[in-house]
């Protein structure tokens, strides 16, 4: 009997390990599916995650550019300056997001400058800087991008910052780049204002309100309907005092 008994625990034993082995090989290959299938998961959300991307960087941009127009043209005072510095991060992580992309880039620097010009005085000269930077790596990307903007607003950018030994600013250098802003988009609103203001502060009369006037006669852009608006009656202000100017030079 205690050898029945003994061979019974025996074979228990020996059924138990092979049991083990079975349940370890089962939980082996439980494991490795696990595996298999989470990193497929992750692959594939990998993959997505960049489809998605592709498929939203013009909402994005968009994004920004609604937001400047309200923060630019629609705020004032401590409420501008507080949406200025959160609408620098959103602009930020667009640009970490999306870094090949220069239209990206170019909304970067147009929100950091714009914010650089509401704030004023030497602290705003590191956002201008920034700018700078960031119109640069646009143009580097694809100088064409939203047709030639950075080009645009770099050269509103030397025109208005001091020149050395404070910042960057130059005048010659400013034309050269709203040049080929215009280059690029010939018949542009915002390239046309810009380079028309900039030839009223050179006392290029004639030729400011030239390009005044094609920015004026250009239809209000339906994405960009806010901006355009505020821009239509800056234009409007500059043709005021292009015609004075030009008035005062015939009296002489």
């Amino acid at each position: 009997m205690n050898k029945i008994k003994g061979s019974y625990l025996m074979a228990n034993k020996n059924l138990g390990k092979r049991m083990s082995n079975q349940e370890a090989n089962d939980h082996e290959k439980l494991n490795n599916s696990i595996f298999n299938s989470a990193f497929l998961l992750i692959l594939l959300s990998v993959i997505l995650s960049f489809q998605v991307k592709a498929e939203n960087i013009d909402d994005n941009i968009q994004q920004l550019s609604d937001h400047w127009a309200h923060v630019n043209f629609e705020l004032n005072d401590d409420a501008q300056e507080e949406a200025f510095i959160a609408l620098i991060a959103q602009a930020e992580a667009v640009t970490a997001n999306y870094p090949l992309q220069a239209g990206a880039w170019a909304w970067s620097g147009i929100i950091k400058s714009s914010f650089a010009g509401a704030s004023g005085g030497l602290g705003a000269l590191s956002y201008a800087k920034a700018a700078k930077k960031d119109f640069e790596q646009a143009i580097e990307l694809n100088p064409a991008a939203l047709a030639g903007s950075a080009f645009t607003s770099l050269g509103v950018l030397y025109h208005k910052v001091p020149g050395w030994p404070i910042s960057f600013g130059d005048d010659d250098d400013a034309e050269v780049l709203l040049l080929k802003g215009l280059e690029n988009n010939p018949e542009g609103k915002i390239s046309n204002f810009f380079y028309g203001e900039f030839l009223l502060d050179e006392r290029k009369y004639h030729q400011a309100k030239k390009h005044l006037l094609l920015a004026k006669q250009v239809p209000l852009r339906t994405n960009s309907l806010m901006a355009d608006k505020h821009r239509q009656v800056e234009i409007e202000l500059l043709l005021e005092k292009v015609e004075h100017k030009i008035a005062k030079e015939n009296k002489r």
